[in-house]
């Protein structure tokens, strides 16, 4: 009976030691912390000399020590195969194991000399091993079956504590993830610099990852070198560091293979190059992924701790998630400045044309006098006797007069008008496509852009590089408009003839409107003049005219209506065929 009553009251003991351990080991979410709790409860509840936890690492398969108490510190350095050792016997096996005397095992490695048991027992996760607790004593058999009951049961309550945590951690990194992911993508859209854009993917990384230094490096056009574009918490040792070769160097071999590469200490490491770099900056592991645009690689994303750190395969998706998300970023900002030199292309053809065209108005503005110049110089009938020196020169004077008629006809012909090259043109999308190619002006300028669209609006038959141009050439006109910024509103719309019209065809509608300083009268009436005549104050004033000469070439009319401070509307009116 006293046996039975002493066994019940052991037992009842160690319930209520359990209890308070799970108070204690529930207190915490933080996977570190938890891990240190479990040890140094389960070394106070075997009395044990020393203790810890290994963890299988998903990533190299090895048994780590996340977690120990009076171990030496080269022991908590220490890395076992699963299947190595007493620990990694229990984890190859899942069964645990209780050794009265370690000396006498074939399977233990020495960690301690004094060292004479050791008891250890499976940490299982959902039916999977995921690592293993041991506590160690000085002395021989220290542990009972009734202690191997209390340290398994413990296990249990530990797994459960280590799956939840690392069930939060996941979610924790998720939710980062995600706010960095959204905070990178409203940073990327609102910059259109690339080395801004490299600046925040960087500086996010390193916050993400928690890591001391961030860099990104980008494949030069000769795609043999990796240069750095953008760092985080880089010293000027890091920064002025040459480029590397893509044959030869680590981030090289990332960016060849397209796959992340990880190194626990690139100060002992002998792939890595800049040794001496990675000392003076105190940089000790390094995660490093590929920036990826479709199947090519364009970089590499790379972060640094400043201690020894294996990063989980989670870690390394969360950074290639945020890698592609910088790949295509880069990619954007580097097709912004693209359009950024094609809308300055743009805007020389439009200084082109009206060089063309001042060039035709001034050609006809001469050939009319030299016209008139000619007809008299015939009606002359300059004849001279023979021998006479003025016989000569009347005849110079005929031939000059008749190379510069050549020379304005030549001039005539060439800046004439091409007809336009019809095709089946989308209003709207070309619209659009102006949006992006004015965009940064328009941004720089802080005028804000409205399109109101009809969004069944039909084909039109038109050449539309010339309407872009005579689109673009609006839109430049209503910036000038704006010099301190105001609204830019394009419209479209179709109309439809009345029906007793009979034959009339549709039309559509394009206004631009802006808020700018409005026109006077005077200055509406002549606001499509010829070059020679225009009134205008900024710019060259061809613009418009060549806009007129564009709708009209597509038998369509242009209309304006401005009133001085309350803004302009020019509407511009095409036949659907």
């Amino acid at each position: 009976m006293s046996t039975e009553l002493s066994e019940l009251k052991a037992r009842y003991e160690r319930l209520c030691l359990l209890h308070q351990v799970g108070n204690v080991i529930h207190s915490t979410l933080e996977p570190q912390p938890a891990l240190q709790l479990i040890v140094s409860e389960a070394v106070r509840l075997m009395r044990a000399t020393s203790g810890s936890a290994a963890l299988v690492n998903p990533t190299s398969g090895f048994l780590e020590i996340q977690a120990a108490v009076d171990l030496p510190a080269a022991a908590s350095e220490l890395k076992l195969r699963v299947g190595e050792g007493i620990t990694g016997w229990v984890a190859r096996h899942g069964k645990p194991a209780r050794v009265g005397d370690v000396t006498q095992d074939p399977r233990y490695i020495m960690v301690r000399r004094t060292i004479r048991s050791e008891l250890a027992v499976p940490l299982e996760v959902n039916g999977e091993v995921r690592g293993v607790l041991n506590v160690d004593s000085e002395r021989a058999d220290a542990f009972s079956a009734d202690d191997q009951e209390l340290l398994e049961a413990l296990a249990r309550q530990a797994a459960a504590v280590i799956h939840n945590t690392w069930l939060y951690e996941q979610s924790r990194l998720k939710a980062r993830l995600l706010e960095t992911l959204v905070s990178v993508g409203q940073t990327i859209n609102s910059t259109f610099s690339l080395d801004d854009a490299l600046q925040v993917v960087t500086r996010e990384a390193c916050v993400l990852m928690r890591a001391k230094v961030g860099s990104l490096m980008l494949l030069d056009e000769s795609r043999h070198w990796l240069e750095l574009r953008a760092s985080h918490g880089a010293g000027a040792a890091y920064t002025n560091k040459p480029r590397l070769s893509v044959e030869e160097s680590l981030l090289g071999i990332v960016a060849r293979r397209k796959k992340p590469i990880q190194v626990e200490n690139v100060q002992t490491s002998t792939r890595y190059q800049n040794l001496d770099v990675a000392r003076k900056e105190g940089l000790v592991s390094l995660l490093s992924v590929p920036l990826l645009f479709g199947v090519q690689a364009i970089g590499t994303l790379s972060v640094y701790t400043s201690a020894p750190y294996h990063f989980s395969n989670e870690e390394i998706k969360i950074l290639s998630a945020l890698a592609e998300l910088s790949a295509i970023a880069i990619e954007k900002a580097r097709l912004y400045e693209r359009i950024v030199a094609v809308e300055e292309q743009l805007r020389q053809n439009e200084k082109l044309s009206v060089i063309g065209l001042l060039a035709a108005e001034v050609a006809h503005e001469i050939r009319n006098p030299l016209t008139v110049m000619k007809m008299l110089y015939h009606s002359l009938d300059l004849k001279f006797p023979a021998g006479d020196p003025r016989a000569k020169d009347a005849a110079i004077m005929g031939q000059k007069m008749d190379h510069l008629n050549r020379i304005v006809q030549q001039i005539l012909d060439f800046t004439r008008v091409a007809e336009p090259q019809l095709t089946e043109v989308n209003l709207n999308q070309l619209i659009d496509d102006l949006g992006l190619l004015t965009r940064h002006k328009l941004v720089a300028q802080k005028i804000k852009i409205v399109r109101d669209l009809q969004p069944d609006l039909p084909l039109v038959t038109a050449d539309g590089t010339q309407l872009e141009q005579a689109f673009l050439n609006l839109t430049l006109n209503a910036v000038e408009a704006m010099p301190a910024g105001g609204q830019l509103t394009i419209a479209t719309r179709l109309q439809r003839p009345p029906r007793a019209a009979g034959t009339l065809t549709s039309q559509v509608i394009i206004e631009f409107t802006d808020t700018g300083e409005g026109m006077t009268e005077a200055q509406r009436r002549q606001v499509f003049q010829s070059v020679l005549t225009t009134t205008k104050k900024r710019g060259t004033g061809l613009g418009l005219a060549i806009v007129k000469r564009v709708v009209e070439v597509h038998q369509g009319s242009i209309e304006v209506t401005s009133r001085r401070g309350a803004g302009t509307t020019f509407r511009l009116i095409l036949p659907v065929k």
